[in-house]
């Protein structure tokens, strides 16, 4: 197996004595687009700002390239693009000058690529930043990302507050990207319709720690829906149920959410419902949402390199 690109060994991050990032292990592997999702506070920012060297974490390890991200070299920095959240640019400069001034930066630079991005969001190179909207200021931060050809493009909730026709044009530009299966793109986000357009592999960040860890289709074959009709459920029965990931009480029915769905789980709905039982079709963003909906409590876990293990 090839070198992981990005990878943490039960890293953790406190800020006073609140844990925001709990004993994450995560491997992202070169090649593909791997979307971490998460409620706000889950921890997606934190473990961002860990890997890109911004922050330390109070305990456990990260390395992006094989270099632990507290001391990344200067070449190995060069190797990544990294985008924040809000499209920070100097506003009083034009889009030609944001783009002289980060390439003064870098040893190298793709001036035609940096245009055919800024033209495919509709941007005039002497527009000035202070006159453009978010979207526009998005499509100028990706191409000034991205002109100068890193390996690794890191995007932290790229897609905030965008209109839809500059949401197309990202998610393109991040595709075209991505295409070739050379360069790895880490994004967080809380749009799972982009998520599905765009993402090989997803995680899903509960309370600082990795609940889901997997590809998007072995996601969508093992996540299930059944609906039951019964008055009440308790705790005790709840427990009973292997997989289940979230129960919720919709009408006069329950609907349960389950991972690795087998033989065993199923026998242990039919004990507390009998045949009053369908099953429901669930949507990637419905199996996303079950376990965020279980932000306090206990979830099943699904990892795609480790056999699918529950806990």
């Amino acid at each position: 197996m090839n070198d992981p690109v990005i990878q943490t060994e039960r890293l953790c991050r406190y800020f006073g004595n609140r844990p925001i990032v709990r004993d994450l292990d995560m491997r992202i592997p070169a090649g593909q687009v791997t979307a971490m999702l998460g409620l706000n506070g889950a921890g997606k920012t934190t473990t961002i700002r860990i890997l890109m060297g911004l922050l330390r974490p109070t305990r456990g390890s990260a390395t992006v390239f094989g270099e632990d991200t507290s001391q990344m070299s200067p070449a190995t920095r060069g190797r990544i693009g990294y985008m924040v959240e809000g499209h920070f640019l100097y506003p009083s400069m034009t889009v030609q000058q944001c783009a002289k001034f980060q390439r003064a930066g870098h040893a190298t630079w793709d001036n035609e690529l940096f245009h055919q991005i800024v033209d495919h969001f509709g941007i005039q190179p002497n527009s000035r930043i202070a006159e453009m909207s978010r979207g526009q200021r998005a499509g100028v931060s990706l191409a000034l990302v991205l002109a100068p050809d890193p390996e690794l493009l890191v995007l932290d909730d790229p897609a905030l507050g965008l209109d839809p026709v500059s949401r197309r044009a990202l998610n393109e530009t991040i595709v075209e990207f991505a295409g070739d299966g050379k360069r790895t793109v880490m994004l967080s986000t809380h749009l799972l319709d982009d998520v599905e357009r765009i993402a090989d592999r997803v995680m899903v960040l509960v309370g600082g720690r990795l609940k889901v860890d997997t590809s998007m289709d072995d996601f969508a074959n093992r996540v299930s829906g059944f609906a039951v009709k019964i008055e009440t459920i308790d705790r005790g029965q709840l427990a009973a149920i292997p997989g289940l990931i979230e129960a919720r009480k919709v009408g006069d029915w329950f609907h349960l959410s389950l991972a690795d769905c087998d033989e065993e789980a199923t026998a242990a709905i039919q004990r507390l419902c009998g045949d009053a039982i369908e099953p429901i079709d669930m949507t990637f963003g419905d199996g996303v949402l079950a376990y965020l909906a279980r932000e306090r409590g206990e979830s099943s876990f699904l990892n795609l390199d480790r056999a699918g293990a529950k806990r």
